[in-house]
């Protein structure tokens, strides 16, 4: 009877497991970003309201907002912009000194960052104020990011003062200041 009684309490054979798949192929692209640089397109110095300055003065001012994004993505996002300048003419520079004020004699500064970077790593600036400004001559660094990954991003506004001699001729002088950003 006892054989009876195990053969009654065996478990009935499971039943076996149904499974189904549904594969779906997604895809999606990654592009190479850019390191870019961006700033005014022109600005005015030294004559404000109206009051030009005459020859040997100090024409001073702020430039605009100079922006550098980094959108590579990089595993190292390091970068350095750089900064440089003409020489300020009337006409052809070089044509006649008196005509000239040659890019010694246009000192930059970068001032801070206008608001937090966006980004990890270290943001410096190149020139924190008037003391630390430097010839574009020179083509000094104007502001730079070391280490980081990823997106970051800076703006600041540089100011520009530039010495015209006694014997500079009046009148409306043109030049280039150039900022550059390259991986470093």
């Amino acid at each position: 009877m006892a054989a009876i009684a195990a053969v009654g309490l065996m478990a009935a054979p499971a039943k076996a497991a149904v499974t189904d798949t549904a594969d779906t192929v997604v895809t999606f692209l990654l592009e190479e970003g850019l390191l870019e640089i961006s700033a005014p397109a022109a600005v005015t110095l030294g004559d404000v309201d109206g009051d030009s300055q005459p020859p040997g003065s100090l024409i001073a001012g702020q430039m605009g907002v100079v922006t550098v994004t980094d959108n590579r993505g990089a595993a190292d996002a390091t970068w350095t912009a750089t900064v440089s300048s003409t020489a300020f003419c009337i006409g052809v520079c070089g044509a006649d000194p008196s005509l000239t004020v040659p890019a010694s004699a246009v000192l930059y500064w970068s001032g801070v960052e206008l608001a937090p970077p966006v980004g990890d790593g270290t943001f410096t600036e190149g020139q924190t104020d008037a003391t630390d400004a430097v010839p574009l001559s020179t083509a000094p660094v104007a502001f730079s990011h070391d280490g980081g990954t990823g997106i970051n991003s800076v703006s600041w506004n540089p100011t520009l003062e530039i010495q015209t001699a006694v014997t500079n001729q009046a009148g409306t002088y043109t030049g280039t200041v150039t900022h550059s950003v390259a991986d470093a």
